[in-house]
C-alpha cells in the first residue's frame, strides 16, 4: 500500500493484518489472504497453504487422561478411589494448570471434593468417638 502525503512524496505502509499476521489465527490468516488475492488480483488465483498444513496452537493438542484432563478424570475416578482427588489437589496448589490453563476447572473440582470428602471423614470419626 502506498500513502502519499501532502508534499507530493509517497511512503510505504503495512495494513494492520500484515504487522500483527503472527497474532491472527490460521483460518484467519487465510481467509485475509484469500480476501486480498480477490480484492487486489481482481479475480487471479493465489496459492494458499493447504489444510494440512495448519499450524497447530498451543492448546489444539488433546488433554491427557482420554482427552478430558488429570483434574477431571480425578475427579470422576476419585469416586470409586478418593485418593486421587489428594493428588489432583496437591497438583492444582502446585500450579500444575500453569502449563495447561483446560485443567485448572477440573483440578479445582477435585480439591472441593476432596475437601468435603475430608470434612464428611472428620464428623463421621467425630462421631464415632462419642
Amino acid at each position: 500500500d502506498v500513502k502519499e502525503r501532502g508534499d507530493g512524496s509517497a511512503d510505504l505502509v503495512k495494513s494492520m493484518g500484515d504487522k500483527h499476521a503472527s497474532v491472527i489465527r490460521p483460518a484467519a490468516r487465510y481467509y485475509s489472504a484469500i480476501k486480498d488475492a480477490m480484492v487486489c488480483g481482481k479475480g487471479r488465483y493465489t496459492l494458499v497453504k493447504d489444510v494440512d498444513d495448519v499450524e497447530n496452537g498451543a492448546y489444539d493438542k488433546p488433554l491427557p487422561c482420554f482427552g478430558c484432563g488429570i483434574g477431571w478424570f480425578s475427579f470422576l475416578l476419585g469416586f470409586v478411589f478418593p485418593l486421587l482427588w489428594y493428588y489432583a489437589t496437591f497438583l492444582y496448589f502446585g500450579n500444575y494448570y500453569r502449563k495447561d490453563p483446560r485443567e485448572r476447572a477440573g483440578l479445582a473440582a477435585s480439591a472441593i471434593t476432596a475437601m468435603g470428602f475430608s470434612l464428611l471423614l472428620l464428623v463421621i470419626a467425630v462421631f464415632r468417638w462419642f
